[in-house]
């Protein structure tokens, strides 16, 4: 179990404010599902521009977040410590690309992509236990996008919207 960090040491290094995505993975509950909500956001900014421009960024945020994580993961103990959230805040956002532009594409983009985030099916569960440091703690995350991404998509023709 990785030490519960404080705003002090948040604040000690714009790596750990980014990690952490800027404090919400200083709370007390579930941390992941806080900093997936930073995801609606980060979207919503992306989507002012084209979606070339949308994925580009994201690319860049998916390269700074291994970078950030791997700073600040061995400062609360190494592992994917619950505390960095920055890796749920990109994923998330990545999904909504797919999600109806509605209160409920929204809400069942953020259930799926939670559902597959904490459940970890194959191939996430094993980049979870053998991909360390920065790039695991990212990578698991996208790959749990990647089934949230294909949910959605599938309900978008079950549903028709």
């Amino acid at each position: 179990m990785s030490p519960m960090p404080t705003s002090d040491f948040m604040r000690g290094h714009w790596t750990r404010w980014v990690a952490l995505g800027f404090g919400a993975g200083l709370s007390p509950v579930a941390p992941g599902t806080v900093g997936t909500l930073l995801g609606f956001p980060l979207f919503w900014l992306l989507s002012l521009g084209p979606l070339w421009l949308q994925l580009l960024l994201l690319l860049a945020l998916f390269v700074l977040g291994v970078w950030v994580c791997e700073c600040t993961a061995p400062a609360l103990g190494g592992g994917d410590p619950g505390a960095i959230v920055w890796d749920e805040v990109v994923a998330f956002a990545l999904v909504l690309l797919v999600a109806p532009r509605s209160p409920l594409g929204y809400v069942g983009a953020f259930a799926a992509f939670r559902l597959f985030d904490i459940w970890k099916p194959f191939p996430v569960n094993w980049v979870d236990r053998h991909v360390k440091g920065g790039l695991g703690i990212m990578l698991d995350d996208m790959l749990a996008a990647g089934y949230a991404m294909l949910a959605v998509w599938h309900l978008r023709g079950v549903f028709h919207v």
